[in-house]
């Protein structure tokens, strides 16, 4: 009997940014760039990818900076010179207005989207909810496999949209993991067949790969780095 084909997608976050001040004031989320130890996170991908001579035949980025400089860190390091393909619709799930939720609801609006299997109408810092997280992110990915004019693709994303997209790829169905961590600057390995997915890794995470400092989830210390400012 055949093997059956299947292609690699190596799906990645974004490297580290700074989404708050030292005050807890937040900046635009849109424009923040990679900060130091997300520029190293994307270097040390990058080496990881060399040093197994990896070449992408497809990369693609969300647009926001983050992902855009990661792609360009990652691909500096293999030597490749690929331009990458932008997907709006790949964009990291879209908070609220920090301002208009109320201090009792903040921690649950924070942490509640990346918890468990998740509701899809919960929503996310009191803006986008889960169900319009999928609505985009999983056509997208159903495009992507239905083009046969790859092999290897590089994604570089965010942790909520590659939540989304690792929840289809274990599960077979719509749905919403939260509790899979996406620490920055990690790499994923999923491998994509005729009529399945399968999840090689997940969160590994160069240059720590045993990520031993880490026990906070990501929202949980945003939350606390924003919730200076209410005390302020």
């Amino acid at each position: 009997m055949a093997l059956t084909p299947r292609r690699r997608v190596y799906l990645m976050r974004h490297g580290s940014v700074t989404y708050f001040d030292a005050a807890g004031r937040p900046y635009l989320p849109e424009q923040v760039p990679l900060n130091e130890a997300g520029r190293e996170q994307a270097s040390a991908a990058g080496r990881s990818f060399a040093a197994d001579g990896i070449v992408f035949d497809r990369v693609i980025v969300s647009g926001l900076p983050r992902t855009v400089e990661t792609a360009a860190r990652v691909l500096a390091e293999t030597g490749q010179r690929i331009d990458p393909s932008v997907w709006p619709e790949l964009e990291e799930i879209r908070g609220g207005r920090l301002s208009a939720i109320p201090d009792a609801e903040l921690h649950a609006a924070f942490t509640g989207v990346f918890a468990g299997a998740v509701a899809e109408h919960t929503r996310f810092l009191g803006g986008e909810s889960v169900g319009e997280l999928l609505d985009r992110v999983l056509p997208a990915m159903d495009r992507l496999v239905a083009d046969a004019a790859w092999d290897t693709a590089l994604l570089v994303l965010h942790g909520g949209v590659n939540r989304a997209i690792l929840s289809r790829a274990l599960t077979g169905q719509r749905m919403f993991l939260g509790g899979l961590s996406q620490t920055a600057g990690c790499i994923n390995a999923l491998d994509v067949g005729p009529q399945d997915w399968v999840v090689r890794f997940t969160n590994f995470c160069p240059p720590t790969p045993l990520q031993p400092n880490n026990r906070s989830t990501t929202m949980e210390a945003l939350y606390e780095q924003y919730v200076k400012s209410r005390r302020a």
